[in-house]
């Protein structure tokens, strides 16, 4: 199934951290290509402090064969290697930030995980990078495509394309 994360740092590198999770999520078990990557933007915080530092944010597709609590586990796994805690305020300055949106046509909600994620359709910062690969694609429970949402967003939080841009093309 195809499914979707959404990338995120506000803290040091962001570019290469963005690039690092990027890489350490291919190389997961169960994970195929081809992968979908948007370009890089830099979002306005929501929700946090007023003084936190502007994340760079991205989306990709890749394509999973496993179950998606198994991919949430394993998105877990890479913060705590690239050192977010697993401890932490909500919304708080973070080196990474992996958060799946949608994997395939599922529904799931529980205690775990909720898919697709019950806040993707109302932010700026997830739906402009997911517009780049994805524009067309009808998430489970919309009536409109993720292009239609975009149009439709309240959301005023300023997204700007990146002056940096991934290095180098994943396999």
């Amino acid at each position: 199934m195809r499914a979707g994360i959404a990338l995120g740092s506000n803290v040091g590198d962001r570019l290469a951290a963005l690039q690092q999770a990027r890489l350490a999520v291919l190389a997961l078990p169960g994970v195929e290509t081809p992968c979908l990557a948007s370009r890089l933007y830099e979002t306005d915080p929501v929700g946090t402090d007023p003084d936190a530092a502007r994340f760079l944010n991205a989306v990709i597709e890749i394509e999973y064969q496993d179950h998606p609590v198994a991919l949430l586990d394993a998105l877990q796994g890479i913060e705590s290697t690239m050192g977010r805690p697993s401890k932490r305020p909500r919304n708080a300055p973070r080196t990474i930030d992996l958060d799946i949106l949608y994997v395939g046509n599922l529904t799931l909600s529980n205690p775990e995980i909720v898919i697709p994620h019950p806040r993707l359709h109302l932010r700026r910062f997830v739906l402009t990078p997911l517009v780049d690969i994805r524009p067309e694609l009808r998430l489970p429970g919309q009536e409109h495509t993720v292009l239609e949402l975009f149009h439709t967003l309240q959301d005023t939080a300023a997204v700007d394309l990146a002056p940096v841009q991934w290095q180098a093309e994943p396999r």
